[in-house]
């Protein structure tokens, strides 16, 4: 079977699992469903400790914007979650959120892992609003679904 008509298990990585990878994780799996795409995704951060004094256990940014969008879901609800290995191992696709960022905490938490990653460049609110940096991975997110369901479509 073709890789894009099995189950597509996707990591999204950001520093906290609390802003940017979960906003991913949820638009990704809202998204693969409408779009009939066999596809999961789960996000992880590379240093879960940052978001110790963190309002909640996500984003305020997040939920307002999945607000916006009449979307819920119950990951919003669990804490952030530290990658591992076995994180790593089981995903066919893993994407972290800002390569400055991220590559060098993957090299040195989980070496020789950093290259092979995508790594997609949404700044974190230190360099980016939320409406931009969400807007952006929105964006991001939606047309990567498309190609997906494209792909899908094309092969059956």
């Amino acid at each position: 079977m073709l890789w894009y008509l099995q189950m597509h298990q996707v990591l999204f990585i950001c520093t906290g699992n609390y802003y940017r990878s979960r906003y991913a994780e949820i638009l990704f799996n809202r998204f693969a469903e409408a779009k009939g795409v066999a596809g999961h995704a789960v996000s992880r951060g590379l240093a879960t400790e940052v978001c110790r004094t963190f309002p909640g256990v996500i984003s305020p940014f997040v939920v307002e914007a999945l607000c916006t969008q009449n979307l819920t879901c119950d990951s919003i609800h669990r804490q952030p979650a530290q990658l591992t290995q076995a994180d790593l191992l089981s995903a066919k696709t893993i994407i972290a959120l800002k390569e400055a960022e991220h590559r060098p905490l993957l090299k040195a938490r989980y070496p020789g892992w950093e290259d092979k990653v995508t790594y997609w460049h949404i700044h974190d609110l230190d360099a980016a609003t939320p409406d931009v940096a969400l807007k952006e991975i929105e964006m991001r997110v939606r047309e990567w679904v498309n190609d997906l369901s494209e792909k899908s479509t094309n092969a059956s």
